[in-house]
């Protein structure tokens, strides 16, 4: 076993979102090489850059994956697609013993933003959550570790341009996922999501805006700790960043927010603005949505990767009939 062995892996989803990933694997990663890109439309320029590239294609999507003579050779596949076709995908895909990596909202598998809990799940299927959930969700998680969050609510604003047909067509999915995840893995007691698709010309970059409502607790210790998450973060999403100074306000137990589902509660409202530059790999760096996904996703599967070769329990090539 050598230290340069990598992994050959899978995109599903020629799209934005998988060919920024493809470049990210191709320019970044430290265990993964790519595989194999996949869509359903032979004239994507996702698939024409894989080509370009040296990479194997196919247009018939999850089937025309299985035919390709380099399938076998497949630990990883990243899904980029949809959170209706995903469950297609995973039931496949996991047959064949692939580690699957999902980037849609189907939630199928534990969520995982590399923040807060990378080190600590091993699933045969993982879930990226959303965009705006890699933002925010950390910042939540960040006051979690001071003090008990009873409400975390979440506002992700991103540039129409940057949200291509499977954004669009998730949008319930994505409040929803995010959602629950602000309070799996966020620790708030009840999370809201909203997301906002900007009109504005020229675009704007991705702003997201996090309100949490936890008990008492010491100022310094909070924004402390959200400064150390901002930098974890950072290790692996360059352009993420807090746009102006923590703000606090006291809410006082004789004038309580109603919680929606759990009722009065009082305490310290903390609000945090982020903005995420993306690296501008393949679109523009206003699109951080983008970027902040495939990042997360680049970072989970090198940690995957890296993981079975130091544990020397990668597959033998399996059959891909």
């Amino acid at each position: 076993m050598t230290q340069d062995r990598k992994l050959k892996v899978a995109i599903i989803g020629s799209g934005n979102i998988g060919t920024d990933l493809m470049i990210k694997v191709m320019r970044n990663a430290k265990h993964l090489e790519m595989g194999a890109m996949v869509g359903v439309d032979p004239e994507s320029d996702g698939l024409a850059r894989a080509k370009r590239l040296g990479v194997a294609t196919t247009a018939e999507g999850i089937d025309g994956l299985l035919k390709l003579p380099v399938f076998k050779e497949i630990d990883v596949a990243f899904d980029a697609t949809s959170a209706g076709a995903h469950k297609k995908h995973d039931e496949i895909l996991r047959k064949h013993g692939v580690q699957v990596i999902d980037l849609t909202p189907a939630a199928i598998g534990p969520y995982v933003i590399p923040s807060i809990n990378l080190e600590e799940v091993d699933a045969p299927n993982i879930n990226m959550v959303t965009c705006g959930g890699q933002a925010t969700i950390p910042m939540v998680a960040a006051v979690s570790r001071v003090a008990k969050v009873h409400y975390g609510e979440i506002v992700a604003s991103i540039a129409s341009k940057s949200a291509g047909p499977g954004t669009r067509a998730n949008i319930d999915e994505f409040t929803e996922t995010t959602r629950l995840a602000i309070e799996k893995l966020g620790g708030a007691e009840r999370g809201k999501a909203v997301i906002v698709l900007n009109p504005a010309e020229p675009p704007l970059i991705m702003r997201d805006t996090v309100f949490v409502l936890c008990e008492p607790a010491d100022k310094a210790a909070i924004e402390k700790s959200i400064q150390d998450m901002v930098a974890s973060v950072q290790g692996y999403v360059p352009g993420y960043r807090l746009k102006q100074k923590v703000q606090f306000d006291e809410v006082p137990q004789s004038a309580p927010l109603n919680v929606p589902k759990i009722g009065p509660r009082h305490g310290l409202k903390v609000s945090i603005f982020l903005e995420v530059e993306g690296a501008a790999h393949y679109l523009p760096a206003y699109a951080g949505n983008l970027d902040i996904m495939t990042s997360a996703a680049l970072a989970c599967g090198d940690r995957i990767a890296r993981r079975r070769i130091e544990q020397n329990a990668t597959r033998p090539a399996r059959n891909a009939s």
